[in-house]
């Protein structure tokens, strides 16, 4: 809706700031008069009664017109050739590694001359784990951030980052980079000023003087991490004052029901953007808006926010993508791509956790039944946004699927997820896995799950046992694993250490820093003498970085797995084996995988359930060509592994 009155205060704005209104800047201009009513619209569902809305307001669109003049123009040309793609993140050419700087290569630096590494993989978009300042010993892995602006020295410099940056872009690559929007540390200059009593900065965070409001707000917040940070609130001495602190205690969340919080942040995600990021990750974002009676997770107002940085995000840096890393159960994940008008104008990305969860869930039980019940939310993700698809990454595994899928499978939802933490702990009896329960809760016996990849498909134990079968059935469920969240629509995420089996990494625990968190152990350090062994085929190394490196060149030839809402689930003609399509106005491509310890077989009906009759069915992974039988006849397929046909 047009709006006369703003339209003529952006006008007053641009043009106090010499924005070219016919010239270079008229594609910007253009942009802000489209965003400007969804703009002002969402900020004052946030801030209309707070008292300085309109001035912060004006301050508000300064900072975006900053952001933008500010903008270096090779990026504001990479911006155009994005914006000209049309949703440049669903393509099929683009595969992610996410990775830890110093547990990878040692620094920034170093890392730049890694870039051939990734070109033999086939790795062309890197997600580093967070770089900016944060205090050792009480970091959270880099989420408890000391200076939003300033790379820790333990990676090297902002000048560092930025030559990384420029060279991966001349090498077509993408990065990502994130944002903890929830919390500072305790150490961030606007905390230090809070507790010397600066109450300007105390207003920045959920300040109390007594617990009277602290108890209020606990009896309905969960705690997050019950075993090493219970409760949500911590006593500061310096001020006599209780901070929230959803995470840990040196963790404090901002408030943004303060408008200056909100700009200052939004200042900050410019700074990434200008730094020529090219997704951010905004970490924990269920989290960001507190309200008394609530859990305060998932709240609606969380929603406005991110989609308040949506709006002006599309004005200064329309190239820059935005990932919502909100691990939460299905129906609250499609939240996060926005609804209503805001449908696909929220996050671009979000973590398919669910499906993560649900292949692990597959792996354990052989039986691809909860998997499929929860596919009808799955597949709600609008057009126009996409998934990162991941078997592993640097966070435990929650099993964070409802209880009606499971028992919608037949099974007991308390035994099943009891079931499935043992196997993955190791301590069911004859579990290959070796694991660990992550966060405890003693109340509920709820947990999650730590280890890596390889380990928790049991290479770990059959290496330790010179097991030459089990460390074929765990090459193959590696593999497997992969394979599916590679082409079930999304981008795929490899977590660094995977793509060649590296198992548990027992070091952190001589680290006082890391030894209460065993989420450290699937975090390994990179040996790059053992990273060689990818030279020789008789090895673990070769195996698994061979057989991933040919999925992502698979990937990339076939543009019917880009994500263009185009999957459909096929009918469970076997419990055992999971089956989807995927659809292009020429080619459907048959996924099938096969999570049981033995061969499982499926009717060659399968192939003609979408109203195709073919008579030959390509396997772009064995490489085979296939004569497609009768339905009284079957695919067979080994066990732990899986077909890619094609079907012209």
């Amino acid at each position: 809706m047009y709006k006369h009155e703003l339209h003529n205060r952006i006008n007053t704005l641009l043009q106090h700031n010499k924005i070219d209104f016919a010239g270079e800047d008229i594609s910007f201009v253009t942009r802000f008069i489209a965003n400007a009513t969804a703009v002002e619209s969402l900020y004052e569902e946030l801030y209309v009664k707070h008292p300085l809305a309109k001035a912060l307001f004006e301050q508000l669109l300064q900072t975006i017109i900053n952001a933008y003049q500010q903008r270096d123009a090779s990026l504001k040309k990479r911006d155009t050739e994005k914006t000209g793609k049309d949703h440049w993140f669903l393509s099929n050419e683009i595969t992610g590694m996410s990775l830890y700087v110093d547990r990878f290569c040692g620094n920034l630096k170093t890392l730049s001359t890694k870039t051939n590494y990734f070109k033999q993989l086939g790795v062309n978009f890197l997600h580093l784990m967070p770089v900016f300042e944060s205090p050792a010993g009480e970091s959270d892995g880099g989420y408890a951030v000391s200076d939003f602006r300033k790379v820790d020295e333990r990676f090297g410099t902002l000048n560092d980052l930025q030559k990384l940056r420029k060279k991966l872009h001349e090498e077509d690559m993408y990065l990502m980079l994130d944002i903890v929007l929830n919390h500072t540390s305790h150490k961030h200059e606007w905390a230090i000023k809070a507790k010397n009593g600066d109450t300007q900065y105390q207003q920045y965070f959920y300040m109390y003087e007594n617990r009277f409001i602290p108890d209020q707000f606990d009896v309905t917040m969960p705690e997050i991490f019950p075993e090493s940070a219970p409760g949500n609130f911590t006593y500061i001495p310096e001020c006599d004052k209780w901070v929230m602190t959803v995470f840990h205690n040196y963790q404090w969340d901002l408030n943004y029901s303060n408008p200056l919080v909100f700009i200052e942040m939004l200042d900050t995600i410019f700074f990434y953007a200008n730094l020529g990021v090219d997704i951010l990750r905004i970490d924990a974002p269920a989290f960001i808006w507190k309200q008394l009676g609530t859990t305060c997770q998932n709240l609606p107002k969380a929603h406005t926010i991110l989609r308040l940085i949506k709006q002006c995000v599309a004005i200064a840096a329309p190239g820059l993508a935005l990932l919502g890393e909100a691990i939460v159960a299905p129906k609250e994940i499609m939240k996060y791509f926005g609804n209503g008008l805001y449908t696909a104008r929220e996050c671009d990305f979000a973590y398919n956790a669910t499906q993560m969860a649900l292949q692990w869930d597959a792996l354990a039980t052989g039986d691809t039944r909860v998997m499929l019940a929860a596919q009808h939310e799955i597949l709600q993700k609008p057009f126009g946004t996409t998934w990162i698809n991941y078997t592993r990454c640097h966070d435990d595994i929650g099993l964070g699927y409802d209880d009606y899928m499971i028992r919608q499978a037949g099974f007991d939802a308390y035994e099943h997820r009891k079931y499935l933490k043992e196997y993955y702990a190791g301590t069911f009896p004859n579990s290959p896995a070796k694991g660990a329960l992550f966060s405890v809760n003693p109340k509920t016996q709820d947990a999650r799950i730590s280890g890596s990849l390889a380990s928790l498909c049991g290479l770990e134990k059959a290496l330790d046992q010179q097991d030459s079968y089990a460390i074929e059935l765990s090459i193959r469920k590696i593999i497997l694993m992969q394979a599916m969240s590679f082409f079930i629509g999304g981008v795929p995420m490899i977590f660094y250490g995977d793509e060649l089996g590296y198992t548990n990494d027992y070091s952190y625990l001589s680290d006082p820093g890391k030894s209460y968190d065993n989420r450290w152990m699937h975090r390994p350090i990179i040996d790059w003498d053992k990273n060689k062994r990818i030279d020789d085929a008789s090895t673990v190394e070769h195996r698994v970085f061979n057989a991933t490196q040919n999925l992502i060149s698979i990937r990339k030839k076939l543009a019917v797995v880009a994500d263009h809402k185009n999957l459909r689930w096929l009918t469970p003609y076997n419990i055992h084996v999971a089956g989807y399509v995927r659809s292009n106005a020429d080619t459907q491509l048959f996924c099938f995988f096969n999570f049981q310890n033995k061969a499982s077989f499926v009717t060659w009906y399968a192939l003609r359930e979408t109203g195709l009759r073919p008579y030959t069915a390509y396997d772009h992974w064995k490489q085979k060509k296939y004569t497609v039988g009768p339905d009284h006849e079957y695919l067979v397929i080994e066990p732990y592994e899986f077909c890619l046909l094609e079907v012209k």
